[in-house]
């Protein structure tokens, strides 16, 4: 663990150069990590840590369609694939995958196997932070941890499979057993971590639950659809409507604020590109800055944690969900972008 500084603070992170996956493997070598739900997260860490050697078990739904994508990964039914009860019943870690609405669910079954000493994981603080809303309130006799990896569990596995990996947040809630940080830190290292910077459960799901609203998936989508809107009430076409709002950004752009920060972009732009992103980028902080602050007191006040809980537990979530999707995917940008993304070029 060392102390690092970015923009002038000081942070603590892990590093896989110091925290090696050897070190992992022997801390975690008497373990049995019972990975429960296999959707979003769930594929990505079980198979990392299982590639990476680790003693692994899938617990899900028998009968689910995630089972049968399990099997199909090659999780064997009563030898590594097991219903979620029984894999509790085996896991000394048992890592909580499932959908937060999943979560509360099935936390009476879970926690009757929580037995002294087990680990209980969670790569979203979720469950905990809103803990008056979910019932999710562990037994003082088990270690309560949290690894966070900062991407999509399909993120996760692509990158470990090109030698790459997600940074993660790590974070121990609760340390029973004296070793909740090594069991902490050697499951960031198995499932994938690129490096994990530490933080706590509340942190974690506020600046989560804001980026995810904000400019991960709310923020972007609305600034695409108005910059869309813009340019075709003003005739431009689908096509570069659609290039000069989503394409260009995503393909050629974001590569360059990844690769060496959004100064690094501007540099390598046009100096009319240069001048007019500095003049403009100042109004659009002030014009959306009292957005996030309303919504990071959304965040904060347990409303967008409730209006969650509520819209997932309901019967019918999956098909409102696949409705709101559905029109979404059916707007012009959308049906644009899926026109421009078969006009790419193929790659050698």
């Amino acid at each position: 663990m060392a102390k690092m500084n970015f923009g002038g603070v000081e942070e603590t992170v892990v590093t896989r150069s110091e925290f090696p996956l050897e070190k992992a493997r022997g801390i975690l070598k008497d373990e049995v990590i019972a990975v429960l739900g296999y959707g979003v997260q769930g594929p990505g860490q079980s198979l990392n840590l299982r590639d990476n050697g680790f003693n692994v078990i899938v617990g899900q739904r028998k009968g689910s369609a995630s089972w049968d994508r399990a099997v199909s990964d090659g999780w064997v039914p009563g030898e590594t694939l097991f219903e979620i009860e029984e894999a509790c019943s085996k896991g000394t870690v048992i890592e909580y995958l499932l959908s937060d609405a999943g979560q509360i669910a099935a936390w009476p079954t879970v926690k009757k196997h929580l037995t002294a000493g087990k680990a209980l994981y969670f790569s979203h603080g979720f469950g905990i932070t809103y803990n008056d809303r979910t019932g999710i309130v562990p037994p003082a006799d088990v270690d309560v941890i949290m690894v966070a990896p900062k991407g999509s569990g399909t993120s996760l596995r692509r990158l470990f499979l090109e030698g790459k990996g997600v940074n993660s947040s790590f974070a121990v809630y609760q340390d029973a057993t004296g070793r909740a940080y090594d069991r902490c830190i050697a499951l960031g290292i198995g499932v994938g971590s690129g490096y994990l910077f530490e933080t706590d459960f509340k942190r974690e799901v506020y600046s989560d639950l804001t980026g995810e609203r904000g400019t991960l998936m709310g923020a972007i989508q609305g600034i695409f659809a108005a910059q869309y809107q813009v340019l075709r009430e003003n005739g431009h076409t689908p096509s570069e409507a659609f290039n000069e709002t989503v394409e260009e950004l995503s393909q050629s752009l974001m590569p360059l604020i990844s690769e060496k920060g959004m100064d690094w972009m501007y540099a390598n732009c046009s100096t009319t590109a240069q001048r007019g992103a500095l003049d403009w980028w100042t109004r659009f902080r002030d014009a959306t800055l009292p957005v996030f602050k309303e919504l990071y007191e959304s965040v904060k006040s347990g409303h967008e944690a409730q209006v969650a809980i509520d819209s997932n537990s309901r019967p019918d979530y999956r098909t409102r969900l696949n409705a709101e999707l559905e029109e979404m995917h059916g707007s012009e940008m959308w049906r644009t972008g899926e026109v421009v993304r078969k006009l790419r070029p193929e790659e050698d």
